[in-house]
């Protein structure tokens, strides 16, 4: 006789540091599934600032119908602040800072010493070693990656980065935190990239070779793999949508690691030193207005 299964659910208490387009995303989505969040950023300007982005992708969650419970009842549930004592308590806190080693480190650390022997902590880094930053915490058995996707509201996955210390029993567990959050898990071992940033950033970085060669223009190569493989946004688009800063710094750690396949195109190092980071400057690969 098969029993039925019981419905994932969510820790009750959620934390997470860091309010940018990443760490806000990752707040709503625990937030409109039920979960108690708090966010914790560097500042009073960016503890605003992130609660403003929050409230607002509610609110269209809301005006959406994509959730029964009302705005106001959902961003009760919301605390944004700027000391780390916040997370005392929570069950799991994500870490959202931008892909820096040593930032992240202090992070972690700085998060670990607030929570219960028997909270869970993870990283949002969408390349950086696992192992590596386990090997900086205390208790490297309740540490895992969990990889969301830019924009988190509307990404149906999750990466779920297991380390080698990682105790066992949690793969099972954050796999029902996907779920619950309504997203599909994809699991996979640490290793540089992991599966989705090494995939992507290989076919971001020929597609830059093939701009800066002039096999073809920038929206001709996008509609190649948009039209012929079925991608829902061509490579240099979406490498605008994340930022061609940060495509940089994961295909410079991937040159490190993996070897010249990832060394980054001279097209994408003189982007980015002339300020044209994609989207969130106006100007990239494409032009991005207002």
């Amino acid at each position: 006789m098969n029993h039925p299964q019981p419905a994932p659910v969510l820790p009750g208490k959620v934390g997470v540091l860091g309010g940018g387009r990443m760490g806000a995303g990752i707040a709503h989505a625990f937030l409109i599934k039920g979960a108690d969040v708090q966010v914790v950023e560097r500042d009073d300007a960016s503890a605003q600032a992130a609660r403003e982005r929050v409230e607002s992708a509610v609110l269209k969650s809301v005006e959406r119908g994509a959730v029964d419970t009302g705005f106001e009842e959902l961003v009760s549930r919301l605390a944004v602040g700027t000391d780390y004592d916040a997370f005392m308590g929570r069950q799991l806190v994500v870490e959202a800072v931008p892909e820096d080693w040593d930032l992240k480190v202090a992070a972690l650390r700085g998060i670990e010493e607030r929570l219960a022997d028997d909270a869970y902590l993870a990283s949002n880094t969408s390349s950086l070693s696992v192992n590596g930053l386990a090997d900086e915490l205390k208790r490297p058995e309740n540490f895992l990656g969990l990889h969301f996707f830019n924009p988190v509201p509307a990404s149906t996955l999750i990466e779920v980065v297991l380390g080698e210390k990682t105790n066992p029993g949690l793969a099972a567990l954050a796999k029902g935190w996907v779920e619950a959050l309504g997203k599909t898990a994809v699991v996979v071992n640490d290793a540089p990239g992991f599966a989705s940033s090494r995939l992507g950033v290989a076919i971001a970085l020929e597609a830059m070779r093939m701009l800066e060669e002039g096999v073809a223009t920038a929206e001709d190569i996008d509609a190649a793999m948009v039209l012929g493989y079925k991608h829902p946004t061509g490579p240099l688009k979406t490498t605008d949508i994340v930022g061609l800063d940060v495509r940089l710094g994961i295909a410079e750690y991937l040159h490190a690691t993996l070897g010249e396949r990832f060394a980054p195109p001279q097209i994408l190092r003189d982007k980015v030193a002339r300020g044209e980071l994609g989207r969130k400057t106006g100007k990239g690969f494409f032009d991005w207005p207002g």
